[in-house]
């Protein structure tokens, strides 16, 4: 059972609090999800949230983004090593990974992703879409997993195609945001055999039936992989169902909105109602006891990477070690060599030296 927060090391009650207001103002859909989290889950779960989000916004609003990158690397670093920096997420991730031997790569990944966004990285094909996605969320879904104690490597790589189903759902309702703001994410390939030359979009972004086909059957690639992603949440603790199968619901649907809306997601922004947010969580609440697990499927190929490094044991983990460590090695060494001074002032004072 992780240790309540007046235990933790570097959190205080303020920086949890600070934790929650992010996800609370960044995601509603995820904050609705978090409320079926077990109690003793929530604290963590959110500063994850906040470390990857601020992590996100820092990289974007940055005006040197390299430099913005290494920073995030030097954060995480400091994270890892129990000295996190003077920031309320900082703090709190620092606690979480004290407690729960969350594997740095995970994040590493993560932040690599952000590091392909910051070069303009461009995908030409389905499978360059799946290696981004999963790096900026099925990163999320492996460290969840994680701290949900569902490190065996089905639910992982379930967990990983959650991920990547949500990414490509963002995708595809925010192809008009990205854009205008110089970004295009939809395959390259997929919008030239549509007849769209993706340099002429984004000069003059524009909606379109071949678009609109090219958004549609992006929204079913996602679906693939929300179905995939279902029998691991059977994976999980039964306390932790409800929540990650509310998340499923609740982000699928807004590819059902997007589709109601004519897959435009130019001059349309899709958006859940409360009222049927309600209902989805209602109906994961009552779905999760029915969720089975099924016949053992491999990781997506994109996401093998991440199954891997997060069945790795803590103690294997170099950067998964205890934050202490470090002090009591020093002070070790500091007392040998104390005791070495002793014996050779006793060497010299009996002459034998």
């Amino acid at each position: 059972m992780p240790a309540p927060w007046s235990e933790w090391r570097y959190a205080s009650f303020e920086d949890r609090l600070v934790c929650r207001r992010l996800i609370r103002q960044g995601s509603r859909s995820f904050f609705a999800a978090s409320l079926l989290l077990p109690r003793e889950l929530r604290d963590p779960a959110y500063a994850i949230y906040a470390f990857c989000r601020l992590a996100d916004d820092q990289v974007d609003l940055a005006g040197g983004r390299a430099d913005a990158i290494a920073g995030l690397r030097r954060r995480l670093s400091a994270v890892y090593r129990g000295r996190p920096l003077d920031h309320p997420s900082d703090r709190a991730l620092a606690d979480v990974v004290d407690h729960h031997r969350l594997p740095r790569a995970l994040f590493d990944a993560l932040i690599e992703g952000l590091e392909w966004d910051d070069r303009g990285r461009q995908f030409e094909t389905i499978e360059d879409l799946h290696a981004y996605a999963a790096r900026v969320a099925s990163t999320v879904g492996a460290i969840m997993s994680c701290l949900m104690d569902g490190r065996d490597p089905e639910t992982l790589a379930r967990a990983c195609d959650l991920g990547l189903a949500m990414q490509l759902t963002n995708i595809a309702r925010d192809v008009g945001d990205d854009a205008r703001a110089g970004r295009l994410y939809l395959p390259r390939r997929w919008l030239v055999e549509a007849g769209i030359d993706p340099a002429a979009f984004l000069a003059a972004p524009a909606m379109s039936p071949a678009l609109a086909e090219v958004i549609a059957r992006l929204l079913r690639e996602a679906d693939v992989f929300y179905v995939r992603a279902a029998p691991g949440i059977a994976g999980l603790p039964a306390g932790c169902r409800p929540a990650i199968n509310a998340a499923r619901r609740l982000y699928a649907e807004i590819g059902s909105v997007v589709a109601a809306n004519g897959f435009d997601s130019l001059n349309q922004r899709a958006v859940v109602s409360r009222r049927r947010k309600a209902a989805l969580v209602v109906q994961a609440l009552a779905g999760s006891p029915f969720l089975r697990r099924r016949a053992t499927q491999s990781a997506t190929p994109a996401t093998a990477f991440l199954v891997d490094a997060a069945t790795r044991s803590a103690r294997d983990d170099p950067e998964a070690r205890d934050p202490d460590a470090e002090s009591r090695a020093e002070w070790v060494l500091g007392l040998f060599m104390k005791l070495k001074q002793r014996d050779r002032l006793r060497d010299v004072n009996a002459g034998t030296v």
